[in-house]
């Protein structure tokens, strides 16, 4: 079975559920999620760079970080490919906090002798999500003045990748 939809996870008003509690004698999380995204900077910092275009969120939404990295691939991938690798430098401002359980329910025949439904259901930990309140900046992007028609194709390649409204802010 797949990952459960983006729309049961993406509602803000849940409480962060994370690895550092109040109690710090006592986690809940016994085994951290596998991390999807590995990579927070890419191309070359270089002093020279006259334009920062950041992508900015407009609204207040949990996104998942295989999504993060999916829009992390895509737009690198268009820099790399109409600016080269070292014409951009690209700085991805999440990381992933909030762990999403999920309550796996057995479904067949004598399912339910074998399992007691919703009834103390805390669940267990299944993937990574980072938490985005509207105007925080998902991705910084580096560049020469030159460039910024192949920043906006990036920023938008990046924006269908990620569930919510986004706006490009250049600086």
């Amino acid at each position: 079975m797949g990952i459960r939809p983006a729309r049961s996870f993406r509602d803000p008003d849940k409480v962060a559920w994370t690895r550092f509690s109040r109690k710090p004698k006592k986690s809940y999380v016994k085994v951290m999620p596998h991390a999807d995204l590995h990579q927070y900077r890419m191309g070359a910092d270089k002093p020279e760079y006259d334009l920062t275009a950041h992508l900015v969120s407009k609204q207040d939404i949990i996104v998942r970080d295989n999504a993060i990295e999916s829009a992390r691939q895509s737009a690198n991938k268009q820099l790399e490919k109409s600016l080269g690798p070292t014409g951009y430098f690209m700085l991805v401002k999440l990381y992933p906090h909030h762990i999403i359980r999920e309550n796996k329910m057995i479904s067949g025949a004598g399912a339910d002798r074998l399992q007691k439904g919703m009834r103390q259901s805390f669940g267990r930990p299944v993937d990574r999500a980072a938490r985005i309140d509207k105007g925080k900046i998902v991705f910084t992007i580096r560049t020469h003045k030159a460039n910024l028609e192949a920043v906006n194709l990036a920023m938008v390649r990046a924006m269908r990748k990620l569930s919510g409204k986004y706006s490009v802010a250049v600086a």
